[in-house]
């Protein structure tokens, strides 16, 4: 008979920026052991974004430790230093990190840790009653047991509901960069969506619409483009008292919050919608330039005829309530991401804990489970912790939150109270 393998302190399924930053902090921490399974060959972060310019809309202190310990060797600092680029960056003047150089710095931090196994997906977690363990078993037939989980699996492409089984080659905005060619050679493309990527892609179709001539749509269900809302005071909801505040307010309240404040972490830069008026005013100059910025416009349904190879699109102009088509050859969806629980934890849904709508009820501590300390999960608790659960610069926060669940005292600090507001009374 097989021995079972000694059981870990925790495993962490997935590795984005979260997972990553709590390898990090977890390193050095000898009462520890913990192991990271990702399905991939090695760190990837949203490569079919990476647009040349494109940056972080948070600063490098945002990075995978620095804000629980910026003594860490692992910080994003210490990679500017090995890399020989730190005078570099200090000259650029310019706290936020391009994205190619964010997830190299990542991929720099993932190679100095012994604690990742890649290539290793995840097919069942089950649960021993006697022995209080998780056990998770990987398609590889690697067989694990742990005491705790961390979820980092990542929130995966969304695709609206009237383009399911929609034929042709229509993209995500996730797989932007490898079928840009294929794009460019159509003679129309029609963007869909209006967050921080979306006004990326226009931005950059935009620029080359001169040399291929196609004609370009931006597509939008909002009323305007937002600008993402950045001001200091707003910053400070990204904060421990405003998770205190919005965890404990009524399910319903906190749901009604989370539709309203999407502009907060979903809007565009500032400077790139000033960028993308300018260039629009540059380019018509000459004449008017072919394309057409489309808002109040909400996808009602979508047909792929594959004979003309072109989409048309059914939208309605909501404040008016008129629908109309847009026909198109080229299709992008800048429609976001949206979290789906990982079908490996099936063997565990009664282990875990959901609310009145079916998503994950996560405690305070950032568990998702009946005993509120055996699974914790990363990101996808905006309907629980509001704004701060995508927030990069609240990882290393919510990681030393989590460390200190595990080993059942702190030992990263952790802030209590950094805002001037008062939320609540």
């Amino acid at each position: 008979m097989t021995a079972l393998p000694d059981p870990h302190d925790f495993i962490g399924i997935g590795l984005g920026p979260f997972n990553l930053g709590l390898a990090c902090l977890t390193e050095p921490i000898d009462e520890l052991n913990g192991v990271f399974l990702e399905s991939k060959p090695d760190f990837e972060w949203h490569s079919g974004m990476f647009l040349e310019g494109a940056h972080l809309q948070t600063p490098f202190m945002s990075d995978l430790v620095t804000m629980a310990d910026p003594t860490s060797p692992y910080s994003f600092l210490n990679y500017l230093k090995e890399r020989g680029r730190l005078y570099s960056f200090y000259i650029r003047e310019n706290f936020y990190p391009l994205r190619t150089e964010y997830n190299d710095y990542c991929r720099w931090a993932a190679a100095k840790l012994s604690s990742i196994r890649f290539n290793e997906t995840v097919e069942a977690v089950t649960y021993d009653e006697g022995e209080a363990l998780y056990t998770v078993t990987t398609a590889a037939g690697t067989v694990l047991r742990s005491r705790h989980l961390v979820l980092g699996t990542g929130t995966p492409p969304y695709i609206p509901e009237a383009c399911h089984g929609l034929g042709g080659d229509f993209l995500h905005n996730s797989r932007y960069l490898e079928g840009k060619a294929e794009l460019q050679k159509k003679k129309s493309i029609t963007l869909v969506g209006s967050g921080q990527s979306a006004a990326e892609i226009y931005y950059d179709l935009l620029s080359e619409i001169d040399t291929y001539g196609y004609r370009l749509n931006w597509v939008t269900r909002s009323p305007r483009f937002f600008p993402l809302e950045y001001t200091k005071l707003t910053l400070e909801m990204t904060s421990p008292e405003y998770i205190d505040y919005f965890h404990a307010l009524p399910e319903e309240t906190r749901y009604r919050l989370e539709t309203g404040q999407k502009g907060l972490f979903k809007g565009i830069d500032g400077e790139l919608i000033d960028a993308i008026f300018d260039l629009l005013y540059q380019k018509n100059l000459p004449g008017p330039v072919p394309t057409r910025l489309l808002t109040n416009s909400a996808l009602l349904s979508a047909r792929y005829d594959e004979e003309g190879g072109a989409y048309s699109l059914g939208l309605r102009q909501e404040e008016q309530g008129k629908e109309y088509e847009l026909t198109t050859e080229g299709l992008i969806l800048a429609t976001g991401y949206r979290y789906e629980a990982p079908a490996f934890l099936a063997p565990v849904t009664g282990r875990l804990r959901h609310d009145s709508r079916g998503r994950f009820d996560v405690a305070r501590n950032y568990s998702i489970d009946t005993t509120g300390r055996g699974i914790f999960l990363q990101n996808a608790g905006v309907h629980t912790h509001s704004i701060t659960s995508p927030d990069l610069g609240m990882g290393a926060y919510r990681n030393a939150y989590i460390i200190g669940e595990l080993l059942c005292r702190e030992y990263y600090p952790v802030e209590k109270s950094i805002a001037f507001q008062e939320f609540a009374i």
